[in-house]
């Protein structure tokens, strides 16, 4: 490292610029900070280096929930997409979930111009290899030029950068992803401040050339046909889509996996790190499903102007010839040609249980971390990380209270509850079956649960938020309508129950009645019922959805009403578990570890039990005692 010059002052550093960081630096920057952000090359700016697409179960709810707050993610998909489909339509409406492909190139170049056109943001490649820190408060950082940057707060989203090990067979070598520069010393830095980190493994599967691949022998996989978007507030839609593709491993592709197991790095040691369950490699699925007779693959475009294809299903680490040999015993791909072979990536994590349900790790006051760095995998998760550490790094700058989203209001507070009260032992995934109140969290309602805090804190300006107004106010009146509207047996309505296999009716009903069987829809009630006219598909959505599930929505919110009563008892700063006698050994240490902030944390801790929780609640309630006495005393 070259000698150190002051080079400037900002409100917050955001140190790297892939999913995490963009939302975080923009986040800050639009709530009013001066914002430095950080990158090793501007050139990949987020980049997507596994697959080329943003959504899917639980991550596309997430992204939803980025919008709704005033965050970038489903703004840029939106601009930059080939294709696009909601998942699971075939089931209830807690499970539907956006997904799109996207042209990665134009994904990254949109994310840049975005963050250069952004007044507040001061964009700069560099490598960053140390944190300023005094008094275990952050004060800045130093990059490898010797730069020194002073700001009140730092957010890290390194990403797998951090000593970065790419993979293939038996060669190994220092790398970020995609050949990148891996960030070796502020790996070290971060363990000299005293946070522990421990290592994870991903990976991402070859490309292919288009060109020599057999379309015919595969099955076509198009986009919905039926206009869709990731932001509540794109207009415009792409309908010219371009398709993905499925086809399938077989027992040969499954025998040059197991006869070229001793050459995968996953099972000869050559890889420390723990890999993600529910991303995994080919070689591991063909080891731990060896029962299955063939696995799903999906050929992806990566873009509209290139000719590279991604295979979807089929992440190794496997040495490139045999990588060939593999692919070509896959239906339709008996000539293709490996324009990239794939690669496992180990790189450091920070352990999650070292941070505040604000990202703001324990040790160090006011740095925040965010992304692959907390432990995640995925370009959703790490985004909505991002602009949580940036909402509360600005938070921090401006004097402002934080932020914290709580199980029931996100799959983001789910996301980030999960992290820093139960940790991670391997790449953590988002999952619709992680949150217990997910009839409440659903795709399409994101909007009514978060825009107002977005617009409290300055992320959504007036226009977007009268815009939400109007149509909140459009979901209750249409619902009113609804149940004051009687309907009497007419021929026509007992013709459109029939048709719709519904039993006919004996007497008079209200329309919502109506719409509450499993059969009936609000466009069937429309057709012979003609109400407000100029409310939109959005409206309609939810007073179908709202009007079926009225029970289900009901109970749980009675859920959410108890375990808010929990939630709500903070533990007081005095508490010291290590005195509390009673408590269970691994009580004890896990709650002196992660400090939980209130009784509802405590109780999620695994380890923690019923009765350690009782324990704990009558020492509060008798510490609390003993304090007002002591008050009464005083002031006698």
């Amino acid at each position: 490292m070259s000698m150190g010059y002051k080079a400037g002052d900002f409100g917050c550093i955001v140190v790297g610029a892939g999913h995490a960081g963009v939302e975080a630096a923009l986040a800050s920057a639009r709530m009013g900070v001066k914002t430095l952000l950080l990158t090793i090359s501007l050139d990949t700016i987020a980049f997507m280096p596994c697959n080329p697409s943003i959504g899917g179960p639980a991550k596309g709810h997430v992204v939803r929930e980025i919008d709704a707050l005033g965050g970038e993610m489903a703004k840029n998909i939106d601009k930059t997409l080939i294709q696009i489909r909601m998942l699971n339509t075939g089931k209830g409406p807690a499970v539907h979930a956006l997904r799109a492909q996207a042209d990665k190139f134009a994904y990254q170049n949109e994310m840049k111009s975005t963050l250069e056109k952004e007044p507040n943001i001061t964009l700069k490649q560099a490598m960053v290899e140390k944190l300023i820190v005094e008094n275990d408060v952050v004060k800045g950082i130093i990059t490898r030029s010797g730069a020194e940057y002073y700001s009140e707060t730092v957010v890290l989203t390194t990403g797998t950068y951090l000593r970065g090990r790419i993979i293939i067979g038996d060669l190994i070598y220092e790398s970020g992803p995609n050949n990148q520069q891996p960030s070796i010393n502020l790996s070290h830095n971060l363990k000299e401040i005293g946070l522990n980190l421990v290592r994870f493994k991903t990976g991402t599967p070859p490309r292919i050339h288009r060109e020599s691949v057999d379309f015919s022998k595969m099955e076509i996989q198009p986009g919905d046909e039926v206009p869709r978007a990731f932001s509540f507030d794109t207009k415009e839609y792409r309908l010219d889509q371009i398709p993905c593709w499925l086809t399938y491993t077989n027992f040969h592709t499954h025998m040059i996996i197991n006869s070229n197991l001793h050459r995968a790095p996953m099972f000869s040691g050559a890889i420390e790190g723990t890999g993600p369950r529910y991303c995994p490699s080919i070689e591991d699925k063909v080891v731990r499903f060896n029962d299955k007779p063939r696995h799903q693959i999906f050929l992806e475009p990566e873009g509209e102007f290139t000719e590279e294809m991604y295979v979807q299903g089929l992440s190794t680490s496997l040495p490139e010839d045999v990588q060939i040999e593999m692919l070509r015993t896959i239906p339709g791909m008996e000539k293709a040609e490996m324009m990239r072979p794939g690669y496992a990536i180990e790189y450091d994590v920070v352990v999650p249980t070292q941070l505040w349900p604000t990202l703001e790790t324990k040790k160090i006051k006011n740095l925040f971390t965010a992304g692959q760095l907390n432990g995640t995998s995925g370009y959703e998760e790490a985004a909505g990380q991002g602009l949580m550490a940036g909402i509360n790094a600005a938070c921090r700058a401006l004097g402002k209270d934080p932020v914290i989203l709580d199980r029931s209001q996100a799959y983001i507070g789910v996301l980030i509850d999960d992290l820093v009260t139960k940790g991670t032992n391997e790449p953590y995934r988002l999952l619709t079956s992680r949150a217990e109140y997910r009839l409440l969290l659903r795709n399409d309602n994101a909007d009514l649960r978060l825009r107002e805090i977005g617009y409290k804190i300055g992320l959504i300006d007036e226009n977007r938020y009268q815009a939400f107004l109007l149509k909140k106010n459009q979901i209750e009146s249409e619902i009113e309508r609804l149940k004051a509207y009687k309907v009497k047996p007419t021929s026509e309505v007992q013709e459109m129950l029939k048709s719709a296999g519904s039993s006919e009716l004996n007497n008079g009903t209200d329309l919502a009645t109506l719409l509450r069987r499993p059969e009936v829809t609000y466009d069937m009630i429309e057709s012979l019922f003609p109400g407000l006219s100029e409310i939109d598909s959005a409206v309609k959505e939810q007073v179908e959805i709202e009007i079926k599930y009225a029970g289900y929505i009901e109970k749980q919110l009675l859920q959410v009403e108890k375990m808010k009563k929990v939630e709500s008892k903070k533990i007081p700063e005095w508490v010291d578990y290590k005195t509390i006698h009673g408590l269970s050994l691994e009580a004890r240490e896990k709650l002196s570890k992660i400090q939980p902030l209130n009784i509802g944390q405590a109780s999620r801790i695994s380890g923690v039990s019923p009765a350690d929780i009782s324990i704990l609640l009558i020492y509060i309630e008798q510490g609390n005692k003993n304090m007002e006495l002591n008050q009464h005393g005083k002031t006698e």
